[in-house]
């Protein structure tokens, strides 16, 4: 947003000091030429103010489209084929999620949960040095170490020789294995030990070398998790995460053995939220809009860019789909007494419930047809960052503010050249009538004391 140039400042301007008896009236014509001139000055500069309040309005009103742009697309997201949700019988077996950009259809899964598997977990061997602070003391005092997880083999290097530092040094590694320091000592004899667990599932080679010595001992050997979709395969898959994936897009994370039905259903939550939200987005841009009408009205009261926006949103609201069929009102979207846009999900519950179909069509999608392609097209012309009613008019009135500050800064150039100029004219005119003042008071006093020498004499 451009700014104001700011008023004449006395530092750029030549200063009158008269001494004569008019110089105050010297003083008062050169200030009420530069009143006279500074009027398309002032004009221009509260010119500025109003197209800076006006844009700054339109910004406001841009913010609310974009609201309203905003609910489209969610609702666009929220419905359709990309609206699906996945649940599980038996939450305890199982918990389940689907990811719509890659889940396509619904379904209904059986999952058998024969085992969530185990992770292989290793801990440093007895008669290593006991370590009663990991901050001070190691299990080796080798500089080096070499990891071996399966049949990849890792150099480790410390930082320091202390058991915390060989921890953070397997950690800072992506080497498939989890470090974490246990004590299995007493309150009064501390017995630090290294644990190393398997970030997969399966039975996992897991050792530690210094060089000398093999350092670890196996606690417990892993094993895969093993499970079966709709009673297949015959033998069982195998798996080395507890995150496995069911369909396209539908994962499930093992959680206990056992078995429960998955779901893939269509989400009218999702459709739901954003009706709701479009409703709110509404009201907002409604209200802001109303603002600028009347006699109080706001800064863009009597703009046509009011009225244009007015209009759009009816185009928006007033979509109808053609005759019959599902509308506004049957998705739970009416007026009420105030003008402003509820939602009722009861009546959108029950329409998706019992006319799906209606629901879709009349939705249809951004470029397909429906009210979200209507909806989509009237806003894209709003908020199109190059050639939308936004971006124009805000180029406008950056583009005025611009000249008009050129204008600003011309005008006060030649106020200040015209004020220097009459106040190096005044000054000399009031150094004659000073210099002529003085001449007079000269001769008048001589005339005086003239007079009383002769009349004394």
């Amino acid at each position: 947003m451009g700014t104001t140039p700011s008023a004449l400042s006395s530092t750029s301007t030549a200063t009158f000091n008269g001494t004569s008896q008019y110089a105050g009236d010297l003083q008062q014509a050169i200030n009420q030429a530069v009143a006279v001139a500074s009027i398309p000055l002032t004009q221009l500069q509260d010119n500025v103010s109003t197209l800076q309040s006006e844009s700054s309005e339109l910004t406001t009103l841009q913010n609310d489209f974009t609201g309203l742009q905003t609910a489209v697309q969610q609702l666009s997201s929220g419905t359709g084929n990309g609206a699906l949700s996945a649940t599980a019988s038996d939450t305890n077996v199982a918990s389940v999620s689907v990811d719509t950009s890659l889940a396509s259809t619904p379904g209904t899964y059986s999952l058998n949960v024969i085992s969530v598997g185990s992770p292989t977990t290793t801990l440093s061997n007895n008669g290593l040095p006991t370590v009663t602070d990991p901050n001070q003391t190691s299990i080796s005092s080798s500089g080096t170490f070499t990891l071996t997880v399966g049949s990849n083999n890792y150099t480790i290097t410390p930082s320091s020789d202390t058991l915390n530092a060989l921890a953070q040094a397997i950690n800072s590694g992506n080497y498939g294995v989890s470090a974490s320091i246990v004590d299995i000592g007493s309150s009064s004899s501390p017995d630090y030990r290294l644990t190393l667990q398997s970030t997969t599932l399966g039975n996992e080679t897991i050792q530690l070398n210094d060089g000398t010595q093999n350092l670890l001992s196996v606690l417990s050997s892993g094993s895969p998790a093993q499970y079966q979709v709709d009673g297949q395969p015959s033998t069982p898959i195998s798996s080395d995460t507890s995150t496995v994936t069911l369909a396209p897009g539908v994962t499930a994370d093992l959680l206990e053995a056992g078995q429960t039905t998955v779901t893939v259903a269509p989400d009218s939550s999702a459709a739901a939220n954003a009706l709701s939200a479009f409703a709110t987005a509404y009201n907002s841009t409604l209200a802001d809009l109303t603002t600028n009408h009347g006699t109080n009205g706001g800064a863009l009261t009597g703009q046509s860019i009011v009225l244009q926006l007015q209009q759009s949103l009816s185009s928006l609201i007033q979509y109808t789909g053609g005759s019959g069929g599902v509308n506004l009102a049957d998705l739970g979207l009416t007026f009420n007494s105030q003008g402003q846009l509820t939602f009722d999900q009861s009546t959108f519950d029950n329409t998706e419930a019992t006319d799906p179909q209606g629901v879709s069509n009349f939705l249809g999608s951004a470029t397909s047809g429906g009210f979200l392609e209507n909806a989509t097209n009237i806003l894209n012309g709003l908020e199109d960052t190059n050639t939308g009613l936004f971006v124009q008019t805000q180029n406008s009135y950056q583009q005025q503010i611009n000249s008009d500050n050129s204008q600003i800064t011309d005008t006060q150039t030649r106020i200040t050249t015209m004020q220097n100029n009459l106040t190096e004219q005044m000054a000399q005119a009031d150094s004659t009538i000073a210099s002529l003042e003085s001449q007079v008071s000269y001769f008048t006093t001589l005339f005086t004391d003239t007079q009383d020498a002769i009349q004394n004499g």
